[in-house]
């Protein structure tokens, strides 16, 4: 092995070996079957750290059960992204000079498959630089052939069975796009605005009422304004009309439970077609006369589809084509001629905007196709109810239960080109006929050749797709053999921001399809967030790049790709700013395994998760302990008798007792991984292997390699590499690329065989293996050695010095530790004599530990220059005491602990704690060295 742990050196080498000789395939012989299908990331995508933890969780699940002996699939595939990839290839028109408009719909499509075959494999190639064990053979993407045929298979029966229908409703509507939304795409965030009153004259001339709006330009599409049906301020206007503003239109006055009396001046504007508050109300009340007998029945949409005022007779023309803001300056400006504005008022509100366009998202009357959800969803709450489905952690059922008891009709159309096209056609008469194709409408409703059909133009909406992944990538509409076998799968692991777009529409679609839930459980993580806490976002400037942290990064191109295309240019000079600060160096390279351990070990269930680098470079370390520790183990066993022949093996106290904690760590880790609790995994993992095995095990191993006894080198040679090969195992699902580089060079060294670590066992705990008597005793040996290793510490006396050592109070079972173990205590804490005193005998002056009830002694005289050490305990205890009134003045200061952060005031008790405890034993210290 080299001398030095080199990631680059092996992870990408290793990764290309075990895909090419298919180790990520289920194994078809094995009988028990586990199956995890990746969340499809979009095309157009690059991997970030939500994506790195996330795949990390389920490519750690994935080895562990390959390992398990399962027949293992991580169904790999990615999503067409319908909206992102068409603005991807638009822009490419919009270099060349063009729009899609003058490709036209075919050609335009062509260019997005050639840019999906040239370009949209990024993720996928950084998928296989995170270590991701997916069946590539088994890839799909959701706009492939066997794709489209379940996506159509699925709406034609829909439809006939009455689940999908057309419909005029509101919905999300992208001004720029020039498509509705899902609400999954659109970041409402607050920022400052205006809130205008408006007198709105009573029709009888009795007055007006004041209405207050943060979107003045919506009073043209006006139908009603509401008050609360118990407000007495206004409960004698009830069935009068007024004038609405600048319109010469009437609307009547109406009450509804939905208007706060408390919230502004208690009346509220209705406009239906621009609300969707509104439009609720006015269905409550849209049979009533009042509405009935105004224009449209009081729906009326007043915008187009780019968001100018549409020119239309019952809007003044004077704002017929103007932009929405536009048209909202000059509306304000002519309220204020006519005496008709109140006042403006500065006001904080949430503005819903578009994630691809930061366009404000408006919501707009349109034609829309729709899945009549409730039918559907009714059996989908019974089996997450009878516990077919379990969320891990389970109280995530009730956010799931939440939304689908109070579910909406799904909106699935999409007005743009890329995507699933609606497989519906038109007659010049309106007449819908839904079908697989055009000719096969023809024939089955008797259309001539020459009837005129045409196609809708719409597409189906991403999530449509996405909802039949489960089955549809494992071949349905056809039964496969991987249907049978793999249907349902195991988890589905994602983030709680999906559960409602994709989690429950899975659900839905897999129970209506297939008459089985999709998955058995559902372990929902937490975001990823920065060392403070905060969401990562490109506006913030706090975003990590996953393959940054592996292979690292310059500062200069760290600060050009963080500034890059953000949609507020001007905070460029901040992020800029920020980014010199936190990593002036740049970021160094990690490696894959270090990161992927750091996702491991944070990974508490359903929990955000703070990701600070100075853990994954504390990762690092651990894989350059475990490297180094490996190099030591082949130096001491290649080329020698490691028991594996007939020769007798001894094996050692210490033996008996790593062996034991490895099966305990076993133990622990499998339970914590098929507890979902990788952070538990990575910490039993983490603790076994650098504290007992590393810093204990090979230094008390040392003693037997040295000893002449043959066969008890032999059982400590043998020991050494089971509990290496075993560890490798044990962490290959979480580190797999160091643990496969050392187990090809260990495993042959037990005679074990194979091509690779990953199809390997996985470790069983047998609790046969634990002898109890090698722990009690070792862990004894430790403490004493820890005892006298801290006295040495406190004392400033060299680590090489020998020490006498008076031992006092101990039991029977401490003096048989004492002769069982005195070789290491000789060794290890560098004893020069071990003496028993009397209970109740006088000892010299020493400095004491205990173990269970016996005392430690030893004694001071002579071993420490008396006059020195009391000099530099008196700087110490100076120091600290002048430093004391300043932590003590801040924690007594009234302005700070009211208005600092609460983790900050408990930073500085806890400092204020540490320098007390430092002091005391300082002092104490001082005391003792005195009396010598």
């Amino acid at each position: 092995m080299d001398k030095t742990y080199s990631p680059h050196a092996i992870e990408q080498r290793w990764y290309q070996a075990w895909e090419d000789n298919g180790y990520f395939a289920a194994n078809p012989e094995a009988e028990e079957s586990y199956c995890i299908m990746i969340p499809p990331p979009n095309v157009t995508g690059s991997l970030h750290m939500g994506h790195a933890f996330q795949d990390t969780i389920m490519d750690a699940l994935t080895r562990y059960h390959r390992m398990k002996g399962h027949s293992t699939l991580w169904q790999a595939g990615t999503d067409h992204a319908g909206i992102a990839t068409q603005m991807v290839v638009e822009r490419l028109c919009n270099a060349e000079g063009k729009t899609r408009h003058d490709y036209g719909r075919e050609e335009f499509i062509k260019k997005v498959w050639q840019w999906k075959e040239e370009s949209g494999g990024t993720i996928t190639r950084q998928l296989r630089r995170m270590g991701a064990s997916l069946d590539w053979s088994r890839e799909r993407f959701t706009m492939d052939e066997g794709m489209s045929d379940a996506v159509q298979e699925v709406f034609i029966r829909l439809y006939e069975e009455g689940l999908i229908y057309r419909g005029k409703r509101l919905v999300n509507w992208d001004p720029v796009l020039h498509t509705a939304v899902s609400d999954l795409e659109v970041l409402s965030e607050e920022e400052n605005g205006s809130m205008w009153h408006i007198r709105y004259p009573l029709s009888n001339g009795q007055g007006f009422m004041i209405v207050a709006t943060t979107r003045p330009e919506t009073l043209l599409g006006d139908a009603a304004v509401a008050i609360h049906p118990e407000d007495e301020r206004y409960k004698h206007l009830l069935g009068e009309f007024l004038e609405l503003p600048l319109t010469g239109r009437r609307i009547p006055i109406i009450a509804d439970d939905y208007v706060d009396p408390e919230f502004g001046t208690g009346c509220v504007k209705i406009t239906p077609a621009h609300d969707f508050n509104d439009y609720e109300v006015w269905t409550r009340h849209r049979h009533t006369s009042a509405l009935m007998d105004t224009p449209h029945g009081g729906l009326f949409n007043i915008l187009t589809v780019d968001a100018s005022i549409r020119a239309d007779g019952l809007i003044p023309t004077q704002y017929h084509g103007l932009d929405r803001f536009a048209a909202r300056k000059q509306i304000v400006a002519d309220l204020e001629a006519q005496g008709l504005l109140e006042k403006i008022a500065d006001h904080k509100l949430m503005v819903p905007r578009g994630d691809r366009t930061n366009a404000v998202i408006e919501p707009l009357l349109t034609d829309q196709w729709y899945v009549k959800i409730a039918p559907l969803a009714e059996p989908a709450i019974a089996a997450v109810e009878n516990g077919d489905i379990k969320f891990v952690p389970d109280n995530w059922k009730n956010t799931y239960f939440e939304w689908m008891r109070n579910i909406q009709d799904w909106c699935i159309s999409r007005q743009i080109w890329w995507g699933h096209r609606i497989p519906a056609w038109y007659d010049d008469l309106g007449n819908v006929y839904v079908g697989e194709s055009e000719q096969a409408i023809r024939d089955k409703h008797g259309l001539a050749a020459d009837y005129v059909l045409k196609q809708d133009e719409d597409v189906l909406d991403t999530w449509f797709s996405s909802a039949l992944w489960p089955f549809s990538t494992l071949g349905w509409p056809e039964q496969t053999p991987e249907l049978a076998k793999f249907y349902p799968t195991s988890v589905l692991v994602t983030g709680f921001d999906i559960i409602f777009f994709w989690v429950a529409r899975m659900i839905m679609m897999g129970l209506k399809f297939q008459g089985q839930v999709p998955f058995k459980e559902v372990y929902i993580h937490g975001l990823v967030r920065d060392a403070e806490g905060q969401k990562m976002s490109k506006s913030k400037g706090n975003v990590l790049d996953p393959i940054d942290i592996i292979d690292g990064i310059d500062l200069e191109p760290l600060v050009e790709k963080r500034t890059r295309g953000l949609m507020q240019p001007q905070d460029a000079p901040k992020i800029e700013a920020r980014t010199r600060k936190e990593f002036p160096d740049g970021i160094q390279s990690y490696g894959t395994d270090a990161l992927r351990f750091t996702f491991a070990s944070l990974a508490s269930t359903g929990r955000d998760i703070r990701f600070d680098l100075q853990r994954t470079e504390g990762y690092r370390n651990f894989c350059n302990k475990l490297w180094n520790a490996a190099r030591y183990v082949l130096m001491n066993t290649e080329e020698q008798d490691c028991g594996l022949g007939d020769a007798p093996c001894e094996f050692t106290q210490v033996d008996r007792w790593i062996l034991s904690r490895l099966n305990q760590t076993i133990e622990a880790t499998t339970h914590a991984i098929d507890h979902y609790r990788f952070d538990l995994a990575a910490q039993a993992i983490y603790e076994f292997t650098w504290n007992e095995y590393c810093d204990w095990y090979l230094e008390l191993a040392k003693i037997s390699l040295q000893s002449e006894d043959a066969a008890l080198q032999r059982g400590t040679r043998k020991t050494l590499l089971t509990v290496l090969e075993t560890v490798l195992r044990l962490a290959h699902p979480i580190m797999p690329f160091i643990t496969e580089e050392i187990w090809q060079r260990v495993a042959p060294l037990q005679g074990i065989t194979g091509k690779t670590v990953m199809l390997q066992a996985y470790p069983t705990a047998d609790a046969t293996q634990t002898d109890t008597a090698a722990v009690a005793g070792t862990d004894w040996l430790m403490a004493v050695i820890l005892g006298v290793r801290r006295i040495r510490g406190e004392m400033s006396i060299a680590p090489g010095k020998p020490l006498p050592v008076l031992l006092q109070n101990g039991t029977e079972a401490d003096k048989t530790y004492v002769s069982n173990n005195l070789v290491y205590l000789q060794k290890l804490a560098r004893l020069e004599s071990i003496t028993w005193l009397a209970t109740n005998e006088a000892a010299p002056e020493s400095a004491i530990a205990l173990v269970g009830e016996m005392q430690i002694l030893i004694p001071m005289a002579g071993l420490i220059d008396k006059t020195a050490e009391l000099a530099r305990l008196d700087k110490e205890i100076l120091r600290i005491k002048n430093d004391l009134p300043r932590v003590e003045g801040k924690l007594n200061n009234p302005t700070f602990v009211d208005k600092a952060p609460a983790d900050v005031i408990n930073k500085e008790k806890s400092k204020l704690a540490e320098m007390q405890s430092l002091l005391n034993n300082l002092e104490l210290q001082h005391k003792k060295i005195s009396l010598l």
